[in-house]
């Protein structure tokens, strides 16, 4: 369960689903529900994160209703601000949408070659355009069984979250996805989720002090759904979740409700 200091997060990546049609039809669905909800409780708010072609379709149905604990996030972009980059999003770009991006997603990392260098140049670039990263490390399923998720964990924060100004770096947030749970089924017991987000928060603390360390939010992702999410945002050092399948149904909103509950 997050601090009185910290505003818990429930954003939803809805990955490559949803053109702009569909988004803003399921979009008009779950906003005034779910804004609503947030609109009662001021230590937590949710981020939807649409494909990039989706970002517009979504933004009109939020300003339609202007509810200020319910934010647009993009799913990656590049770190340039403009140029010959065909295909790419800068970041001045979603600047004009969003408030967020999830960087260095698993999927990224997997199928588009991200390393943990490219990731760090897209937050960099993040920060000095006034977007909040959601940064995301995780193990994969064959570094997971051999014991060396705790060497994983601490070479990707090493290196993803690197040089960030100080006057920034608690704007940063981290979403631990262990690659084997996300879109498994399978995901990592509450207390083993915990136990790397306690090293990853040592590590920041390592790098930027207790200060900036206790400041910063933390997720869990992976296979979150609302029957598991209360048991992950009970411990105290998770801050909410990076949820993927989960954030395309209506289900989505019974996660927010249900991390409510045990704020």
């Amino acid at each position: 369960m997050t601090t009185p200091t910290r505003t818990a997060i429930i954003a939803g990546n809805w990955k490559m689903h949803y053109g702009p049609r569909k988004a803003s039809s399921f979009a008009a669905e779950i906003v005034p529900p779910l804004g609503m909800l947030l609109q009662q409780h001021p230590h937590i708010l949710s981020i939807l994160c649409p494909p990039t072609i989706s970002l517009t379709s979504v933004r009109e149905v939020l300003d339609a209703h202007l509810f200020s604990r319910l934010e647009l996030g993009a799913q990656n972009m590049y770190y340039e601000e403009k140029g010959a980059f065909t295909g790419e999003t800068s970041p001045t770009m979603v600047r004009e949408l969003c408030s967020t991006v999830i960087l260095g997603h698993s999927e990224r990392r997997t199928y588009f070659c991200e390393t943990d260098e490219s990731v760090n140049k897209k937050a960099l670039a993040a920060l000095h355009h006034r977007l909040r990263p959601i940064i995301c490390i995780g193990e994969r399923e064959d570094e997971h069984e051999a014991g060396k998720t705790e060497e994983v964990i601490h070479y990707q924060v090493q290196h993803s979250l690197a040089n960030f100004p100080q006057q920034h770096v608690k704007e940063v947030v981290i979403a631990y996805e262990p690659i084997w749970a996300i879109g498994t089924g399978k995901a990592a017991t509450p207390e083993g989720a915990g136990k790397v987000i306690q090293l990853i928060r040592k590590l920041f603390t390592d790098m930027y002090g207790i200060e900036a360390a206790s400041a910063i939010r933390v997720l869990y992702g992976g296979s979150v759904t609302s029957e598991n999410i209360a048991q992950f945002v009970a411990l105290p050092d998770i801050d909410g979740a990076l949820v993927g399948g989960a954030s395309i149904k209506p289900d989505f909103i019974e996660i927010v409700r249900k991390t409510i509950e045990v704020m």
